[in-house]
């Protein structure tokens, strides 16, 4: 893959719509815009700011009227040069649009390359990077919130500073090293040792957050699994408060799983509804079919009375 050369892809999801926006990064994203689109006399490019310009088809015909914004390198997304077109949310337009730009001397863009071009010009880290990943494969508004935090830098601040002291220790070490035939001891071995715990401790207090990170980032699945008729389904729809699970005096009624996503406190859930043991243990001998179904994130045995005897209890009340 090539990083010096002028890149350019569509920005927005597929499909028609109002806006749709292309995206163009590098040294020559000024000079393909300029190819492909007809801008009114005496304007000029100003960073950070939008005009206005016609798309125009091969024979200088005007397509569509779009909005175009110039971003500076290195104040860009990407740290390079970019322009983004805002055009009519038409495929047709859009693709017209990006195929004169590929015309004039755009590469298209790999899946993900705006973002590592910004990670490897340095203007976001690895965390960052990811978050943006997170952001856009959000399903709820709480890990949208969890991965905005993280690209604006939250997990970055708290790495920084344990960066900055391994670096000082690796420092003092090869100081030590450059200087051994000196008979000069730059740091006692119990400073150092100290200065590793203390790093050791930051670290493990770190990756102590991961499990909760996981948890937000993935989702729980949840399995409710049983003895037939002892009320999974009820359990099933109760939790999701709704109709979701045939319920049924008659045992055995559900024959096969169901599965359906939710959230509980902006954490994703899977919840699934089982058939009763013997079905399960069938079902079970076959986990192609479904191999997460039995990795669930957690189990625990809840004790049922009867059925009958719970149905009795609940009249007698």
């Amino acid at each position: 893959m090539q990083l010096d050369d002028t890149i350019a892809a569509i920005s927005t999801p597929p499909g028609r719509g109002g806006l749709g926006v292309i995206r163009i990064s590098g040294r020559r994203a000024r000079e393909l815009a300029e190819a492909v689109l007809r801008f009114p006399r005496g304007g000029h490019w100003r960073s950070w700011r939008a005009r206005t310009a016609e798309l125009t088809d091969r024979h200088g015909g005007t397509l569509d009227q779009v909005i175009v914004t110039f971003f500076e390198a290195p104040r860009s997304y990407t740290a390079e040069d970019v322009v983004e077109i805002s055009c009519h949310g038409s495929p047709l337009v859009l693709g017209h649009c990006l195929e004169r730009l590929c015309e004039a001397g755009a590469r298209l863009a790999e899946p993900g390359e705006f973002t590592l071009r910004a990670f490897l010009n340095g203007r976001i880290d690895l965390p960052q990077a990811e978050a943006v990943r997170d952001l856009i494969e959000a399903t709820t508004l709480y890990q949208a919130r969890v991965a905005a935090q993280q690209a604006a830098g939250c997990v970055s601040r708290r790495i920084a500073p344990v960066k900055q002291q391994l670096l000082e220790l690796v420092a003092v070490l090869e100081a030590g090293i450059d200087f051994a035939e000196d008979d000069v001891e730059v740091a006692a071995a119990g400073e150092i040792l100290g200065r590793l715990d203390r790093i050791r401790d930051a670290l493990v207090r770190l990756a102590a957050s991961f499990d909760y990170g996981r948890l937000v980032h993935s989702g729980v699945m949840l399995a409710i699994v049983g003895k037939p008729n002892v009320g999974k389904s009820s359990l099933f729809n109760a939790i999701l408060e709704g109709e979701k699970a045939i319920v049924s005096d008659l045992p055995r009624t559900t024959r096969d799983y169901l599965a359906v996503e939710t959230e509980h406190r902006g954490i994703p859930l899977t919840l699934i509804d089982t058939a009763g043991e013997e079905e399960f243990a069938a079902f079970e001998s076959q986990p192609s079919a479904f191999p997460n179904l039995f990795l669930p994130d957690a189990v625990r045995q809840v004790e049922a009375p009867p059925r009958g005897d719970a149905l009795s209890t609940a009249a007698a009340r």
